[in-house]
């Protein structure tokens, strides 16, 4: 786990008075993700439990060769600023989001890279075709800026969501913003993370991630799902601290949730994308009124 918070001096001026006083700040640091060899991380094959600790293995053993196709090993697949803590999830929600695996197999293996600070080296499986690289560097702001169109994004679906026939009370909707936000340690010493959490259709909680963008805070909670094996995440609630974007929706819809909520509003494409996804999209989800955007009829 990486440093979350740091302290800094800040001059505090109210009503005219001016104080020195320490605040916590919320952490950003850039990470790089590398894509390397299967053999690039253990050298041998090797049964899951006799691997060394430094790496965290997906699913099934960890053969050498290398990985087929480009881009190379050993090249940068992306630059991401993020809040440090939970990076395996993030490089795992991150593959998922750019369709690149759909199961926790699908990766071979992930170490943070002994000689490099904020390195995270991911080792695909055989015949898993690796994302395309990214020439820029992702801000903590940005998810995948528009990449694919609406079509392109349903028609690469691997879970069809609109095909999932799970329904939500609209009290339990309700809840969860202040469910969420009584799981956001980091936010009540920085008010300056956002929170993503996957729920129950009950709303019991499954998952819940904290990051100063709001798409990590998804992508990590979409990692931590797939590396337990739990994807697709069929008849859940993706419930998000901000407002409701493309990525967002697309990022829902490639994990197989059926069911997106938001604190605030969506934008137009993000509700266009929901509707041909068959997606459940729900803004200014407060003090128990709601929008329904898409597929009201999940909704009891």
């Amino acid at each position: 786990m990486g440093v979350v918070t740091d302290r800094r001096r800040v001059v505090r001026v109210r009503e005219g008075a001016r104080a020195a006083r320490p605040d916590t700040l919320a952490v950003e640091e850039p990470l790089m993700v590398r894509l390397v060899g299967p053999g690039a991380l253990v050298g041998r094959a090797r049964p899951l439990g006799a691997v060394p600790a430094s790496v965290v293995p997906v699913g099934g053993m960890l053969p050498d060769g290398v990985l087929p196709g480009a881009p190379p090993t050993g090249s940068t697949l992306t630059v991401t600023m993020r809040t440090p803590g939970d990076d395996f999830d993030l490089v795992a929600g991150w593959l998922v989001s750019e369709g690149a695996v759909t199961a926790r197999e699908d990766i071979a293996g992930m170490r943070l890279c002994p000689d490099e600070d904020n390195t995270v080296e991911v080792a695909l499986a055989p015949g898993v075709e690796p994302p395309r690289q990214r020439a820029f560097a992702t801000t903590s702001a940005c998810g995948v800026c528009g990449s694919d169109t609406v079509v392109e994004v349903r028609a690469a679906l691997r879970w069809p969501v609109a095909r999932d026939a799970v329904t939500v009370r609209t009290d339990v909707i309700a809840a969860l913003p202040d469910l969420l936000r009584e799981r956001q340690r980091a936010f009540d010493r920085t008010g300056g993370l956002h929170a993503a959490g996957l729920f129950t259709a009950d709303g019991e909680p499954l998952y819940v991630r904290e990051d100063v963008g709001r798409h990590n805070a998804v992508d990590k909670v979409v990692g931590a799902a797939l590396r337990d094996g739990a994807l697709p995440a069929a008849g859940t609630v993706l419930q998000v601290s901000g407002r409701a974007s493309f990525e967002l929706v697309q990022k829902a819809a490639r994990a197989g949730i059926p069911v997106l909520s938001a604190i605030s509003a969506p934008s137009t494409l993000a509700v266009d994308l929901a509707e041909e996804c068959g997606l459940t999209l729900l803004g200014f989800v407060r003090g128990g009124s709601m929008n329904v955007y898409t597929r009201a009829d999940r909704l009891s």
